[in-house]
């Protein structure tokens, strides 16, 4: 039997830089390297659209006004995430949602406070992913050391490589 998810013969390549964001379409493929940051890979099976985000902090906290969206931010990322949905026509039930990243990039060094930036941004991403309605498939979260992520629009599937910090 023949996979409907072939690799088109041209396709865009995206490479996400910390704290930006992507939706494309089935000829996309997007990259992004993680250490303690997060992203949220989002797929549509039937309409092969889908987007990615690297947050590297939560929320936004900061003594000036806020006038635009940042990516840099989970609670932002997620406001960009549901206006494609809302452009699209589609429901947050409608995608396979992923996440990956929050990795301790200073193992040796110990935790500082109770919680640390990668386990914050983990819990806080999943938290937000289910107040939005969406359900997380998959992941690779936690642990030490940084992560390749190659999304492939057109088939779902996201490639992780894992490079442990000891």
């Amino acid at each position: 039997m023949a996979s409907h998810f072939h690799k088109p013969d041209f396709f865009i390549e995206i490479f996400l830089q910390p704290g930006e964001f992507y939706f494309g379409d089935r000829d996309t493929r997007i990259r992004s390297l993680l250490g303690s940051c997060v992203a949220i890979t989002l797929w549509h099976p039937r309409l092969k659209i889908g987007g990615m985000c690297h947050y590297m902090l939560t929320t936004h906290h900061g003594n000036k006004p806020k006038t635009e969206l940042d990516g840099r931010y989970a609670d932002d990322a997620m406001v960009l995430f549901m206006r494609e949905l809302d452009n699209s026509g589609t429901w947050p039930r409608d995608y396979e949602v992923k996440m990956f990243g929050g990795g301790n990039m200073f193992p040796a060094h110990g935790k500082i406070g109770p919680i640390s930036v990668p386990e914050n941004n983990i819990h806080y991403g999943r938290g937000i992913l289910i107040r939005h309605g969406f359900r997380i498939k998959a992941g690779h979260l936690g642990s030490s050391g940084h992560r390749n992520i190659i999304f492939d629009i057109w088939s779902g599937n996201v490639w992780v490589q894992h490079v442990a910090k000891s």
